[in-house]
Parts: C-alpha cells; structure tokens; sequence
C-alpha cells in the first residue's frame, strides 16, 4: 500500500465506484464518471489509487461453470493428518477442481470448494484430497443465493445480549455483594 490511508478508510465516492465496478468492471471511465457525477480523469484516478491500495486486486469475467462443462460443487471440511497438510504438502496445480480453500478453526482444518465435470470426476478428486485426511463432504444441489460483492457495511450493528448469561452474571455479583457484607 502506498497511501497512508487504511484499505478500509474507503469514503462514499469509492463505494459508489466500487459498486459500479463490481456490477460492470467494463465500464469506461466516461461512463463510470457519469455514473458518479465527476470527471473521467478524477474517476481514472480514483481507481488507480484504489488499485494501488490493493482494495481494486483485479477485473475478471463471471463464468457459469454449468455452461462451461462444471456443473458439480461440492464443499470438503478437510482434517489434515500430522504431517499431511493439503497446503504444505501440495499446490494449486496439483488439484485445478479446488477453487477455494479456507483455513478454520475447529475440528476441521480446511474448507474447499472444488468443481467437477461430473460424480466420478469428484469421486477421483475426493481420492486424491482423502490422502492428506479425513473429510466431510457436502455436494451442492443448488444455490439459492449467492453475493460476490464487497460491499459497505454498517459495522455498529446492535448485537442482543443474552438474557441467560447477563442474568447469572447479575445473580453471580448480587451474591459476591451478599456475601461481603456478611462477612464484614
């Protein structure tokens, strides 16, 4: 990053462009200052800091992987054996069905999505995946919904207590309180 400011100090005007970048990253400039009310070489050099900040890392098409002979996806929890990691132990090329891998916390080590021709191309792949653990598999029959974009949030969004536990904390201090002035 070559701007003092954070990836996540983005004001109004960067949301709007990111929003319209995200719907269309065709867009010209002269369309996207339009869009936005400003002029072509401002918007240009918008998304150029943006791109240089790193919160703009890339354009790229929006493929359906049914239409283009992928219409199976599956997700894998993936608990690696000691000394078996998946991500230590191989790399991308080696599984091109893998197109998303997170790390966890918990019992499983690693979620992946992976897509595939059809069952016995998965089949193959939870093979190849299965040597570096145990897994869990889940085959996706369909999506109902589905949210790419980054968008801005509203981060101060109220959380509700829990009524169970702010209860015994009370219960818990009332009696601490009844019990010091017993024994004072």
């Amino acid at each position: 990053m070559n701007s003092s400011r954070s990836a996540g100090d983005l004001d109004d005007l960067d949301w709007k462009l990111l929003e319209e970048l995200q719907a269309d990253a065709r867009l010209s400039y002269n369309e996207l200052a339009r869009r936005v009310h400003l002029s072509a070489p401002a918007v240009a050099d918008r998304i150029r800091r943006l791109e240089r900040r790193g919160v703009i890392v890339g354009y790229q098409a929006q493929i359906d992987p049914a239409a283009a002979g992928f219409p199976i996806q599956a997700y894998i929890q993936l608990r690696c054996a000691l000394g078996h990691c998946l991500l230590k132990s191989s790399a991308a090329e080696d599984y091109p069905e893998v197109i998303e891998i997170d790390k966890l916390s918990g019992r499983h080590c690693s979620m992946l999505r992976v897509r595939a021709s059809s069952l016995a191309h998965l089949e193959g792949v939870l093979e190849q995946i299965g040597k570096h653990g145990e897994m869990d598999t889940h085959i996706v029959l369909s999506t109902q919904y589905q949210d790419l974009r980054v968008r801005r949030t509203h981060p101060d969004r109220p959380v509700t207590p829990s009524a169970g536990w702010t209860r015994r904390r009370a219960e818990a201090s009332n009696s601490t309180e009844a019990s010091n002035s017993v024994n004072d």
